[in-house]
């Protein structure tokens, strides 16, 4: 996927979420059922989960594409790719 395509996924993602979040906002304001405000947090936690899954397998590409010369630096840096993604 071309890095300008990506980055606009991501960023509507983003702006999804925000959007979502001022939505929750304004439940809570509304004092709206609880289930309710937690279904939205459970949509916005996995929109948010899924953004960093694109950024980390943006990174491995790169990664794999365009090797660091320090086979060092770039076991490191897949190494760190690997723990975001297994961090929950």
């Amino acid at each position: 996927m071309e890095k300008t395509s990506q980055k606009k996924q991501v960023i509507n993602r983003l702006k999804r979420t925000e959007g979502q979040i001022r939505g929750v906002q304004k439940m809570i304001e509304e004092e709206k059922e609880c289930m309710d405000v937690i279904t939205q947090l459970s949509a916005i936690r996995s929109s948010i989960d899924r953004v960093m899954g694109m950024i980390v397998a943006e990174n491995l590409k790169d990664c794999f594409e365009s090797p660091e010369k320090d086979p060092q630096e770039q076991s490191k840096k897949l190494e760190q790719a690997i723990q975001m993604i297994i961090k929950k």
